[in-house]
C-alpha cells in the first residue's frame, strides 16, 4: 500500500468516526482525487471489514475499528491508563494485552526506568518503542486488524515463556455474570494466558463496557485482582462488581 493511499484511508475512517457517514463526492473533493479513486479505497476498506459501502458513499461496519474506538471516551480512558501506570515501578515486569485503554498506559511511563513489557499489541508497541527506558518483547503470530494484535499459537508460545508481576487486560464487555468477554476466540486465549503468567491481573475498561457481552467469556471476575474503570458506571454496578473483585474508580 502506498503512503498516499494509507493517508486517504485514514481520512476516510476519521470522517466515518466523526460523522457516521460519508459520500464519495465529498471525500473526492476533500482529498483532491477522483471519485473513481475514492470508490477503490472504499472497496478495499470494505473487503477488510472496516466499513460498509452504501449508494454513493459508506457507513461504519458493525465492528468499530481501532481508529474509531480510540476516539470514544478519551478522557476516561486516559484517567484509567494513568492510574494503571502509577502501579508500575522501575524495574517492573508487565504483560499488556490488546486494547486502546491498555495501549494508553505506555504513554504514562515516561518517568519509569528498565520496565520489561511483554505484549501482543501493535498499539502498545507503537507507543512504547519511542521510550528507550522500556524493554519490549513483542509476541509473534497472526495479525488481527480489528484489534491491532498478534494472536494464535506463536503469540501464545511467546507469552507462556515469561512471568510478570502485572498483567493489564482490555475487554469488549464485562459483568458479574459473564466476567471478561471478547469477540474473538484467539484473542481470548492470549488474554487468559497472560493472566495465568502474572502475579496480579487488572482489567482496564471504561464504564461503557459494563453489561456488554462479547462472543467469548475468557476470565471470571474473581480471577482478576481488580478493575480500573471510571465514574460513569450505572447505579449499583460498583457494588455488584465488588462482590467479586476490587474496583478502582477514577
Amino acid at each position: 500500500m502506498t503512503q498516499e493511499r494509507a493517508s486517504r484511508e485514514e481520512a476516510i475512517l476519521t470522517r466515518l468516526t466523526d460523522d457516521g457517514t460519508l459520500t464519495v463526492a465529498s471525500m473526492a473533493e476533500k482529498l483532491g482525487v477522483s471519485e473513481v479513486t475514492i470508490r477503490g479505497d472504499l472497496r478495499a476498506l470494505e473487503q477488510r471489514g472496516m466499513l460498509v459501502r452504501t449508494r454513493g458513499g459508506a457507513r461504519p461496519s458493525s465492528f468499530k475499528t481501532i481508529l474509531q474506538r480510540e476516539k470514544v471516551n478519551v478522557e476516561a480512558k486516559q484517567r484509567i491508563a494513568a492510574f494503571a501506570a502509577s502501579m508500575i515501578t522501575d524495574g517492573d515486569t508487565v504483560m499488556m494485552e490488546a486494547g486502546t485503554t491498555v495501549a494508553s498506559i505506555t504513554g504514562h511511563l515516561a518517568q519509569r526506568r528498565d520496565v520489561q513489557i511483554v505484549t501482543n499489541s501493535t498499539l502498545v508497541f507503537n507507543v512504547a518503542r519511542t521510550n528507550p527506558a522500556l524493554n519490549i518483547i513483542l509476541a509473534g503470530g497472526v495479525f488481527r486488524r480489528e484489534s491491532e494484535s498478534l494472536v494464535g499459537p506463536d503469540a501464545e508460545r511467546t507469552v507462556s515463556d515469561f512471568n510478570t508481576r502485572l498483567a493489564f487486560l482490555g475487554t469488549d464487555g464485562f459483568s458479574p455474570e459473564r466476567g471478561l468477554t471478547t469477540r474473538f476466540v484467539d484473542g481470548a486465549q492470549v488474554a487468559a494466558l497472560m493472566s495465568r503468567r502474572a502475579e496480579e491481573t487488572w482489567l482496564v475498561a471504561d464504564s461503557s463496557k459494563f453489561g456488554q457481552a462479547g462472543f467469548v467469556s475468557f476470565l471470571p471476575l474473581d480471577k482478576v485482582t481488580g478493575i480500573i474503570t471510571d465514574s460513569g458506571l450505572v447505579a449499583g454496578a460498583a457494588e455488584a462488581l465488588q462482590e467479586h473483585t476490587r474496583v478502582c474508580i477514577v
